[in-house]
């Protein structure tokens, strides 16, 4: 091997260097080679965050096994739509570049841990350069924390407690409005029916809900309103549960002995369809019933029939009724068109949350984590969900804040939306008329 010329000192003046000097100067023509010939990053901005990089990389973390892996497949489905569109003509336009977006993608298994240790991995060790959020509001509320700390942007669809952007967080954000405004959404339309003469006033309800933030915000949510209403309402049950229950025979003997009007329940999906098989192997009736944003899905048809389903009341984040033109009818075709059948709430916060992030990545121009931050804080985008736009507002936490559409669930198959009346494709029951008496 050839003395490198370039360092200045002939070969033949080597062995008389002091030991000492000889060292620093073969340590800096090494650093000097790897420097030259080492490959470049792509997804690495810690350096010279204005460089363009070879592809873009997203982390993330969903729950593909385990008790939300239906959910956590739907959440995918939206994910993978947003980024195959954007990578359609070429990616991500960074200054005049068109950069394509890489999903690095892992399976938390509805755990709360592994979905904390995965995201410290994705970020610190694999150094992806932006991060879209897992599913479920306890795994988000964890995992925010490591995003928070790391200073690397977090957008998620399926975290919709308040407690999560109530910390003060200033790199996470979410598509998902608060469970409280569900709560009050389908309380309005109760309220509606109620007023009609449809429903017994006082109205007597049994509000049970699982004990997480989740439901702490639903719980919340009837009170407020029950009690702003005064003598029209009485809660007659206030009960709890803990998530993936298998027996809920306590709970529900508790409610039928309370006989109440209105069955409101905040569930998650396995929780819904557990529950709803057992009071309806009770043979209890309540001329409202509702389990939140949960009752029109595939899988609770397929679970309990549809005389097992019909009349449930669910206030949802999305519909695919919201609209036959612009943006929802471009997401429902190409999402039907992809994958063979229709999206529902989940897939479609999944595409919204990527979406967001992508449009913020192109209108920052960069991978600046700080620059695609600042972006998202004053993002306001036409969007697919309730309202037609899309913001993260600071008095929110970076928490989305739309109205909810509320959907019941017929004997004929269908689930209208019944409220409110400006998106309304049905008219809704009240009250059951399965119910006696």
């Amino acid at each position: 091997m050839d003395w490198p010329k370039w360092t200045g000192v002939p070969l033949a003046e080597v062995s008389l260097l002091m030991p000492s000097r000889l060292a620093k100067i073969l340590a800096l023509s090494t650093i000097l080679v790897t420097a030259g010939c080492a490959p470049s990053q792509g997804n690495d901005d810690d350096g010279d965050s204005s460089a363009i990089p070879s592809k873009i990389v997203i982390g993330s973390t969903l729950p593909l096994t385990g008790s939300e892996s239906k959910t956590g497949g739907r959440f995918k489905q939206g994910y993978d739509l947003a980024i195959e569109q954007e990578n359609a003509d070429g990616g991500v336009d960074l200054g005049g570049k068109k950069v394509p977006v890489e999903l690095n993608l892992l399976d938390d298994t509805t755990d709360q841990a592994k979905a904390v240790n995965l995201a410290q991995r994705l970020i610190t060790q694999d150094k992806v350069n932006f991060f879209l959020g897992t599913y479920s509001t306890a795994l988000v509320e964890a995992q925010s924390t490591v995003a928070e700390q790391n200073k690397i942007p977090y957008v998620n669809g399926g975290g919709a407690a308040t407690s999560i952007y109530a910390k003060g967080f200033q790199w996470v954000f979410g598509t998902l409005a608060p469970v409280e405004n569900l709560a009050n959404t389908e309380m309005e339309w109760i309220d509606q029916q109620q007023a009609a003469g449809k429903l017994p006033k006082p109205a007597r309800v049994a509000l049970i809900w699982e004990n997480t933030s989740h439901g702490k915000d639903f719980r919340k949510g009837i009170q407020d309103f029950t009690r702003a209403h005064g003598t029209n309402y009485q809660v007659v049950t206030d009960e709890s549960f803990a998530l993936d229950g298998k027996d809920f025979s306590a709970i529900l003997s508790k409610v039928r002995a309370a006989k109440p009007d209105l069955f409101m329940v905040d569930a998650h999906l396995p929780d819904f369809i557990t529950m709803q098989r057992q009071y309806l192997s009770s043979n209890m009736c309540t001329k409202v019933l509702t389990y939140g944003a949960r009752g029109s899905e595939a899988d609770a048809r397929t679970a309990l029939g549809q005389d097992g389903v019909s009349y449930v009341l669910s206030a949802v984040w999305w519909n695919k009724q919201l609209g036959n033109t612009g943006l929802n009818k471009a997401f429902v075709d190409s999402f039907k068109a992809k994958y063979g059948t229709d999206p529902e709430w989940y897939q479609a916060q999944g595409y919204e949350a990527a979406r967001a992030l992508l449009t913020s990545i192109a209108k920052a121009g960069s991978v600046d984590k700080s620059k695609v931050r600042d972006q998202l804080a004053g993002l306001d985008i036409e969007s697919i969900l309730p309202g037609g736009r899309l913001s993260f507002p600071a008095a929110n936490g970076g928490q989305a804040d739309y109205p909810f559409v509320v959907q019941q669930n017929l004997p004929d198959g269908t689930s209208p939306i019944v409220y409110p009346a400006d998106v309304a494709t049905g008219q809704g029951v009240a009250p059951n008329p399965n119910c006696k008496g």
